[in-house]
């Protein structure tokens, strides 16, 4: 049995069973019967005890419970003192009250299936038992003074474990039934308990030396006063004592019939009596049944208005809250725009700053440029200058030309595979030919006429321009964020799931936002070259000759920004790092504290933050860059230094194309997508504001709103896809 265990909690049914038997038990006029089987319990309530105390019940049957022990704590067996029967059978017992025998009135105790291990030497104190019934327990051996159970009439110890009886039971000359399992026996004998109750009485008698007489002349009931006990058990003693007493008994016998007689009459004056009070009790249920179904009613109508008041306020409760979600997820919604419209006007601020230091730092520059001395005019090349500048203008012309033909030469592109080998070769000699001629042409051209040497060197100074060239690359990354996004999108149409459609749709709309920004920069930064040229065209003398191609190749000679740091004192592998993480607007800061890879090694985070190094992600990929780089230079031995006469070059070095694969790679593969309006030509043009990437050129012409999003078209985008 465990020390602690969770007392189990009776059910509704048993509760509400509980409650009506003990209602039953106090009402006026009951019996004496307190019935509280099947009612769940653990232990037997205080009411009960009580009850039974106070209206003198004589029958308490507390079976098919949980009960563990009959008395609980706070209780006293002596309440129970008129109880002439107890019914505990089907129970958890696993012992009875060491004093139960203070309930002298008992006549029937049923124990059975219970888990009695003992029976209590008080048993004995019950001379008034008649009926004790311990079937299906785990009892071993019982007590020696069930003998002095001089009442007892039934025993009944089947299906336990004892093996012996006790000789003392030779004394109980009332038992008439003894009920036990004859095959397990050992005293007495099998063969005699399997003979019956009289020969085990028998054997018993004789093995505790007395004479053995039938129970049916000891059934009378047993006087107050006999003092001759010892006389009834002796061997002379039936004979000489019943004729002695004949007179006796049969007064006895006649005052016991006219006391019946008596009873009788009062049995039925009271029974009229009873009859009387339930017409009476029948009358007064009826009175309250009738009250009880006109509350019942006014209490049914007035719960009917309370929940249709509460339905009511719970509706209202509901669309305020509601509606005060809806306040808060605007209000919210209107924040974090104001904050997202603070973060950006905060960046165009420093953008804008940094915009016009540069612009200052121009200025100075062109007005340095501004001066042609006489070696620079002795010193100009040429022939090498207008050939530089005929095939800038022949890539930027190529480049406009590209775009306005690119669907064309995909189309010629299969049919120039078709054609023979000679006649391309004739062809290719043909057009080799005229190009010749073109550039020839053009390169006489360019040293006569001075407005196409300004348009090369429009040309080259946007395409040598810092800042013009990272807006296009920030241009092409956007461009490429927003065709994944819209791949996403359709994606997840296609497979009817939402669940992140609220997100991709605020990404998409920020990467609109930066790119519409992102292309007034860039028109921004080509009128301020614009502005530049202007100054230099007004500023030139005019007499001067070859004016432009001196500015041209003043600036194809120009070195780079990270030639320039490199000779400035910053390492070469440093700078290529940065270049490498575009960062190379932090290159004047590096070369400002002249900063190295091994400096770099010794710094932290915190260090490069206030160097000026401001996103916090950057200052990791440095160092750890750094860190490889250093660790990289280690393993490896030294190169050999160039001799210290040796003249570096001028110029940036041009780096050898990387020779691509004629067919397209799987990444360009993937990020393009079909028109979602005609199926079969990809997708090339950005909506703005919305920012999908979903039509072709030739089905976005007519439209005017968005086919994912259905919002108003505001400007179109052509995006060029490399091959």
């Amino acid at each position: 049995m465990p020390l602690f265990f969770r007392k189990r909690k009776p059910s509704e049914e048993a509760r509400k069973r509980l409650e009506y038997q003990m209602c039953l038990a106090k009402e006026a006029g009951a019996d004496d019967i307190l019935d509280i089987s099947k009612c769940e319990l653990s232990e037997i309530p205080f009411g009960a005890f009580a009850t039974c105390k106070v209206l003198q019940k004589k029958v308490l049957i507390v079976h098919t419970n949980h009960l563990t022990s009959l008395l609980p704590k706070s209780c006293s067996l002596l309440s129970l003192a008129t109880i002439k029967v107890l019914d505990l059978h089907d129970n958890q017992l696993t012992a009875l009250p060491d004093d139960i025998g203070q309930l002298t009135a008992l006549q029937v105790l049923n124990v059975e299936r219970n888990q009695l291990t003992y029976l209590p030497r008080s048993i004995g104190n019950l001379i008034q038992l008649q009926t004790l019934n311990v079937k299906d327990n785990r009892l071993k051996e019982l007590p020696d003074t069930l003998g002095e159970l001089r009442s007892l009439r039934t025993l009944d110890i089947s299906e336990s474990e004892i093996q012996r009886l006790p000789q003392m039971l030779a004394h109980v000359r009332t038992l008439e039934t003894l009920s036990l399992d004859a095959s397990s026996m050992v005293y007495p004998p099998q063969e005699v308990c399997g003979a019956g109750t009289e020969a085990i009485q028998q054997f018993l008698c004789k093995a505790s030396g007395l004479e053995y007489y039938p129970p049916s002349q000891y059934l009378l009931p047993v006087l107050e006063q006999d003092g001759a006990e010892n006389s009834r058990d002796s061997p002379s003693g039936p004979t000489d004592r019943f004729s002695s007493e004949e007179i006796d008994w049969q007064n006895r016998f006649s005052d016991y019939e006219k006391r019946k007689e008596q009873k009788m009459l009062e049995k039925l004056e009271f029974e009229r009596r009873l009859e009387l009070g339930q017409r009476e009790h029948a009358q007064l249920l009826q009175q309250s049944n009738s009250q009880k179904d006109e509350v019942l009613q006014t209490v049914k109508e007035e719960q009917s208005r309370l929940e249709q008041g509460l339905s009511e306020r719970q509706r209202y409760l509901d669309a305020e809250r509601q509606r005060l979600q809806e306040q808060l997820k605007q209000t919210e919604q209107n924040i974090s725009n104001r904050i997202q419209k603070l973060l950006q006007e905060n960046q165009r601020q420093k953008k804008s700053s940094e915009i016009l230091k540069s612009l200052e730092n121009e200025r100075i520059r062109m007005e340095q440029l501004m001066s042609i001395t006489q070696e620079e005019t002795e010193n100009l090349r040429r022939r090498e200058i207008a050939s530089a500048m005929q095939q800038m203008l022949t890539e930027s012309c190529n480049s406009r030309l590209i775009q306005m033909a690119y669907e064309s030469q995909r189309q010629n592109l299969v049919q120039q595979a078709c054609s023979s080998m000679a006649e391309m070769d004739e062809r290719f000699q043909q057009i080799l030919s005229w190009q010749q001629m073109d550039q020839n042409k053009a390169i006489s051209q360019i040293l006569q006429e001075s407005a196409m040497q300004k348009a090369a060197f429009e040309a080259l100074q946007v395409k040598k321009d810092l800042m013009h060239r990272q807006i296009r690359k920030q241009i092409k990354l956007i461009e490429t964020e927003l065709l994944q996004l819209t791949q996403l999108e359709l994606k997840r149409k296609s497979l009817d799931t939402e669940a992140l459609q609220e997100m991709i749709s605020e990404q998409r709309w920020v990467l609109s936002s930066l790119l519409q920004q992102l292309l007034k920069e860039k028109t921004q930064r080509e009128e301020e070259l614009r502005e530049i040229l202007t100054e230099l065209e007004a500023k030139s003398e005019t007499k001067q000759e070859n004016y432009w191609l001196i500015q041209y190749q003043r600036l194809l000679n120009q070195k780079p920004l990270s030639l320039k740091l490199q000779e400035e004192g910053l390492e070469r592998q440093l700078v290529a790092l940065l270049v490498e993480l575009s960062a190379e607007h932090y290159l004047p800061i590096f070369a400002h504290h002249r900063i190295s890879l091994d400096m770099l090694s010794r710094m932290g985070p915190g260090d490069l933050a206030k160097v000026g190094v401001s996103e916090a992600g950057l200052r990791h990929q440095i160092l750890r860059r750094a860190q490889e780089l250093l660790d990289a230079t280690r393993a490896r031995p030294e190169l050999p230094k160039p001799p210290q006469g040796e003249v570096l070059p001028t110029a940036p070095e041009e780096l050898p194309e990387a020779v691509r694969p004629s067919a397209p790679c799987a990444e360009l593969e993937a990020q393009t997508s079909e028109c979602v309006v005609c199926l079969e030509r990809e997708a090339q043009m950005i909506f703005l504001n919305c920012g999908h990437v979903c039509c072709c050129q030739q089905c976005c012409q007519p439209l005017r709103t968005c086919p994912l999003c259905r919002q108003d078209i505001a400007q179109r985008l052509r995006i060029y896809h490399s091959r």
